[in-house]
């Protein structure tokens, strides 16, 4: 005697939990598929810089009001962020190895460096 076979529909739902979105599912035809970046022209159109007053800073004008921040301290010899300052010298510097190169630096070299940053500071 054979078994009964019982047919039955099997239900799944369209997308399953464990598997990746497809594409086409994801973005049905015609629907754009990601964020689409504006170029200056189009910033510029769409904000209406004419209706703004003139000394407010928007995309046209460069001139905007001070920083409220405190200025970054930048080495005097390398360019990078600097945490410490030479008391002798008042030069900033960014590593043990800067500071080493600024202790064999001759005062004239210290003064035009110090020149270079607006620190009229004369050394004794």
């Amino acid at each position: 005697m054979e078994p009964e076979v019982i047919q039955a529909e099997l239900v799944l739902p369209n997308h399953l939990s464990f598997k990746k979105i497809q594409m086409y599912e994801k973005y049905p035809k015609g629907q754009s598929r990601g964020r689409h970046w504006k170029h200056l022209k189009q910033i510029i159109q769409a904000e209406n810089f004419q209706n703004y007053p003139p000394d407010e800073s928007n995309y046209v004008n460069i001139e905007s009001p001070p920083s409220m921040h405190p200025c970054k301290k930048i080495c005097d010899i390398t360019g990078y962020e600097a945490p410490y300052s030479d008391p002798r010298t008042n030069l900033r510097y960014a590593s043990a190895e800067v500071f080493k190169t600024i202790r064999s630096l001759p005062n004239e070299y210290v003064q035009r460096y110090l020149a270079q940053r607006n620190a009229a500071v004369v050394l004794k």
